[in-house]
């Protein structure tokens, strides 16, 4: 078997019996956050292009999948498609705009259009300002479903995780994917062989948008809320910081970063104010001594990329 096909049987078998021994709830906020990051991924690991406006995707698509299931009366297949939908829409408008700059350029573009959202939310009547929306409710799955009974739903992300892992794994490995990454490493030589560079970077800026807004409409059904911290600019710094510390560029890096941030968001809360100063620590620290992030260091220790 290839190192890929180990370690995704790795990561099925950890969430697949996991839940025997930790608790559902912390388990799905980290597929949910590893989903995320998993997209964030697609776009800065093997496009090259830095977001600093991610969590307007991840936040955004949590408050169309909220508002969709309790006011609208949505399933939560429909919710969570609304949500995806919306995402990316919303990626398409965001990226006509911001892949018209490269480098830092399109990271401040990125972080200005977040911003925006986060005040359109503030704003908007239907977010419920500072109080987001709350109470929604999980619902049926296909009216069959009842996803409020725990082992339901955690099936259901599970299945939306895999799903979405798995098509970003075939993206990367498919002919988009190596262009992509030509792309990356050298824009001018892929638009001189005739690659229309920027429709290649706006296609893959609309996946990832899509693909964090399946992680922001899920994480609001598994929740049951929806809120500011969801669209906050820390939520995007959140992401880059799990993509960082498992491993930029690699394909389960960012499943192994969102599992160590979340774990450590949860297991730290008592520090209170301290957690983020005890996350910074930890980044530099992981900065200094494995700068290929966890899987990065792991597969170059194995001589075979993760």
């Amino acid at each position: 078997m290839t190192p890929h096909r180990v370690a995704l049987a790795l990561m099925i078998a950890f969430f697949a019996l996991a839940p025997a021994v930790i608790y559902p709830l912390f388990l799905m906020k980290v597929m949910c956050f590893a989903l995320f990051a998993c997209a964030f991924n697609l776009l800065i690991g093997y496009g090259g292009l830095l977001s600093f406006g991610h969590a307007m995707f991840f936040g955004g698509a949590a408050y169309i999948s909220a508002h969709a299931a309790k006011v609208w009366g949505f399933p939560p297949e429909l919710a969570v498609l609304a949500a995806v939908a919306a995402a990316a829409l919303l990626g398409f408008a965001a990226g006509l705009i911001a892949i018209r700059r490269q480098g830092i350029y399109f990271a401040m573009i990125t972080l200005a259009l977040a911003q925006m959202v986060f005040f359109f939310s503030v704003q908007a009547p239907f977010t419920g300002g500072e109080d987001g929306i709350q109470a929604v409710p999980r619902g049926r799955l296909f009216g069959l479903v009842d996803l409020s009974q725990v082992r339901n739903m955690y099936v259901f992300v599970f299945a939306l995780f895999l799903g979405g892992f798995l098509l970003i794994y075939r993206v990367i490995h498919s002919p988009f994917g190596q262009v992509l990454k030509a792309i990356r490493e050298n824009e001018s030589r892929a638009l001189s062989l005739g690659y229309d560079t920027d429709r290649y970077k706006l296609l893959a800026f609309v996946l990832s948008a899509a693909l964090a807004g399946l992680a922001g409409g899920t994480k609001a059904l598994v929740f049951q809320l929806a809120s500011l911290t969801d669209v906050h600019w820390t939520m995007s710094g959140e992401v880059v910081l799990m993509t960082l510390v498992g491993g930029l560029g690699t394909v389960f890096g960012p499943v192994v970063g969102a599992l160590v941030i979340v774990a450590m968001a949860n297991y730290l809360a008592q520090l209170g104010a301290w957690v983020t100063v005890v996350q910074g620590a930890i980044f530099v620290v992981c900065v200094l001594t494995f700068r290929r992030g966890v899987i990065g260091e792991l597969g170059h220790w194995l001589k075979k990329p993760l």
